[in-house]
């Protein structure tokens, strides 16, 4: 009789399949040259199989987790996770994007040990107040309390990574291989710290900076939504989310006396300012009612028609900022002496280094390098002084002998 492996977590055998982009349990059973139905068990916490040592130590390996990944409770939340669209994704691209998540979760926690991450700093704006009621001068208000309270003024916002890291989100940044999502946003169910992930995919500094708009607008109005509103009202709350968002980067009270006339050249001129795509901008001079809908059509079809949709002027104008807070917070576990970088593999972290490295923005293969060995000068005695066998002045040239 085989023997499986107590405390074996089947939810942990799914994420890791998600994660890997395995589309099936059959699939992941060809992978390891088994049986669909074995796989299918050990997935299954109702049938009450699980792997024995042999098999375990087979699957780790595919799936590029330690063992002891398969042993430690799930970072699933009770809070929806926060994506754009649904119906034209592929559920595969879906549970690889929530896969990945989790991941990211168990990441700050174990860091949180050690690191004291900025406190969450998201005042409450909604004052009791159902996010299904909120209109839109509500929400052009709240984009307003929000600037006020994080003191960024009412002009060009600077890096909005940066200002979710110093308020408290954790952000990470990852190639997620789709166009169809550009990022999530989930609680932990650890501490109740938001958490964002952001697509690197044909990215521009503009268009991350919408991006991070949005899902921070999600971490400010929708963070008591229950999953299952959120299916219902995916579309309100994916319209709430851009509108706060485009309000915080372009605020009503600033942004518009700047457009003196709404061609595509002047919205280049005010991305240079704002940092905010030509898109997007049209599609606020609508909302804002600055533009009537039948001219904002009109300019996304010139928009369309130069080409822009692949690629806009000025996208590449500005570097992009990987987000800090995780990867500085390694740097500092490490150099401290706190713990080593094999001792964090060993005993932390059960997914791989390079799994690690991608989430916190660490530069490929920093788990293989060794730690740089700060070597101290000897510190000299005081009063001591220095003294030398022989020594020779050298005048310098009589500049008065210069040509001039």
């Amino acid at each position: 009789m085989r023997i499986g492996t107590p405390g074996f977590v089947p939810a942990r055998l799914t994420e890791a399949r998600e994660a890997r982009r395995i589309p099936s349990k059959a699939a992941l059973a060809r992978r390891l040259g088994m049986s669909a139905t074995t796989t299918s068990r050990w997935e299954d916490e109702a049938s009450g199989q699980t792997p024995d040592n042999v098999a375990l130590i087979r699957l780790a390996g595919e799936l590029h987790v330690r063992p002891e990944f398969f042993l430690r409770p799930t970072f699933n939340s009770e809070r929806p996770t926060f994506l754009r669209s649904l119906a034209s994704t592929l559920v595969r691209d879906l549970d690889f994007q929530k896969a990945q998540m989790q991941w990211l979760q168990e990441i700050s926690f174990i860091i949180g040990h050690y690191i004291d991450l900025p406190d969450v700093d998201i005042p409450d704006v909604l004052n009791g107040v159902s996010y299904t009621q909120l209109r839109d001068e509500d929400i052009e208000d709240i984009a307003l309390q929000l600037r006020r309270h994080w003191q960024l003024g009412e002009g060009p916002c600077g890096d909005v990574v940066t200002i979710m890291e110093r308020i408290g989100i954790v952000v990470s940044t990852i190639p997620m291989n789709t166009t169809k999502l550009d990022g999530l946003c989930s609680w932990s169910p650890a501490d109740g710290r938001p958490h964002v992930l952001l697509a690197t995919d044909k990215m521009s500094f503009p268009r991350r900076q919408m991006d991070a708009a949005h899902e921070l607008a999600h971490a400010v109005l929708h963070h008591a939504v229950p999953e299952e509103e959120f299916q219902a009202n995916l579309r309100t709350i994916e319209q709430q989310a851009f509108r706060l968002g485009s309000a915080f980067l372009m605020p009503s009270t600033t942004y518009p006396r700047e457009v003196r006339h709404a061609s595509l050249a002047m919205l280049v001129n005010l991305k240079e300012r704002w940092r905010v795509s030509v898109k997007a901008q049209v599609k606020r001079l609508s909302d804002l009612g600055i533009i009537p809908e039948e001219f904002s059509r009109q300019l996304y079809k010139l928009y369309s028609a130069k080409g822009w949709s692949k690629g806009e002027p000025l996208d590449q104008h500005w570097p992009i900022q990987p987000p800090r807070a995780l990867r500085d917070s390694l740097n500092l576990i490490v150099e401290n002496n706190v713990r080593s970088k094999a001792d964090l593999l060993a005993t932390e972290f059960t997914i791989s280094s390079t799994d690690v490295e991608e989430l916190c923005g660490l530069p490929p293969g920093w788990f293989d390098r060794d730690t740089a060995e700060v070597v101290s000068l000897k510190a000299r005695a005081s009063g001591e002084v220095t003294h030398y066998d022989s020594s020779e002045v050298i005048a310098f040239p009589d500049r008065r002998n210069y040509p001039r």
